[in-house]
């Protein structure tokens, strides 16, 4: 017997931004950190406490009960899940909702551009067309680079956490992570390795957030900044190398370039890491890392994704003797190369 054929699947997909918002607009309002510090909570101390008219804030909050973001009793009463009050709590070490914050701030209004993206090959963004620079400016607003900071640790938590189980630290003694936000991978590998010495390198003014943010964990004892632009100073050295979602954001001839430059400050049996959303080698399955190069298009003047193979066949252009591909957590994989 054939199956039916439905529209549902398409149409669901078509709609699925009704979703994406209503969560990303619960963590603007702070609705998680409220109901952590104050939940239970019925409707009307809930709208007193965060803002909302009481005429969509009963769908709103039903929308997140009926998305399993929030949990209603008999009494009406609204709390968080297990999940978020984990990972929304912006009070919590584990909150998560700063790549949320920067998914509504940056990339959900970048996203109406992609069909003229899609037509011009162009990002959304002029100004970065133009300086080609997009960090450097982005960083040069100390809201937008406290938002993106913040984004990028929520992005990347557990797969930073999977690094450092993961891979063969007990082998190396120092780590640089080139690109390194606040010092998320650093700080999850010092924690797990005491042995490990750490260096972030990247732009000046991201110091302020990394060393707080170091500091907050303590392990600044270990874990140090050092300024520079990885596409004109020399990579710093160390026993290994971490490029984490910094490749994507660049053209292919300043990809291999970055490897190079890392193969450049390895020493002999030394690894580079690179670690991504890879797309699957047969373009067929990983829809997050497909999606996730379209962002680049929107985003970035000249980003884009790619497969483990991709990277691997670059790292031994670069002189690497040997490479492997390994799957993490939340559609990322690794790939590791080694001097």
């Amino acid at each position: 017997m054939s199956h039916a054929i439905s529209s549902d699947a398409i149409l669901e997909i078509g709609q699925s931004f009704w979703k994406a918002k209503a969560l990303l607009s619960a963590v603007e309002l702070d609705l998680f950190t409220v109901l952590a510090r104050e939940g239970p909570l019925e409707i009307d101390a809930i709208c007193r406490r965060v803002g909302l008219h009481d005429r969509g804030a009963r769908d709103f909050l039903d929308s997140l009960v009926a998305l399993a973001l929030l949990q209603r009793d008999e009494l009406h009463r609204y709390a968080n899940t297990i999940e978020t009050d984990l990972f929304l709590d912006r009070d919590k070490p584990t909150y998560s909702g700063g790549f949320l914050e920067m998914c509504n701030e940056r990339l959900y209004p970048a996203w109406s551009g992609l069909t003229a993206a899609l037509q011009t090959g162009l990002s959304v963004h002029e100004e970065d067309r133009e300086s080609g620079d997009f960090y450097q400016r982005l960083y040069s607003n100390r809201t937008s680079r406290e938002v993106f900071l913040g984004g990028m640790t929520g992005g990347v938590r557990a797969v930073a956490r999977a690094i450092a189980a993961q891979f063969a630290w007990r082998e190396h003694r120092s780590v640089v992570d080139v690109g390194c936000a606040e010092g998320c991978l650093l700080v999850e590998i010092a924690q797990a390795h005491p042995h490990i010495q750490g260096r972030g390198f990247d732009l000046a003014p991201v110091a302020p957030s990394f060393d707080r943010f170091v500091t907050a964990n303590a392990v600044g004892d270990r874990v140090t900044f050092q300024a520079g632009d990885f596409r004109v100073d020399p990579v710093p050295a160390a026993d290994v190398i971490v490029f984490g979602r910094v490749l994507h954001n660049w053209n292919l001839a300043t990809k291999r370039q970055l490897l190079a430059r890392a193969w450049a400050a390895l020493p002999p049996g030394g690894r580079v890491v690179v670690y991504e959303r890879l797309i699957d080698d047969e373009r067929r399955t990983n829809a997050t890392a497909l999606l996730a190069s379209l962002n680049m298009l929107v985003v970035t003047p000249e980003g884009f994704d790619f497969t483990g193979g991709e990277c691997s066949q670059w790292m031994r252009d670069a002189g690497f003797r040997e490479t492997r591909v390994e799957p993490l957590v939340a559609s990322h994989g690794m790939v590791i190369g080694t001097k």
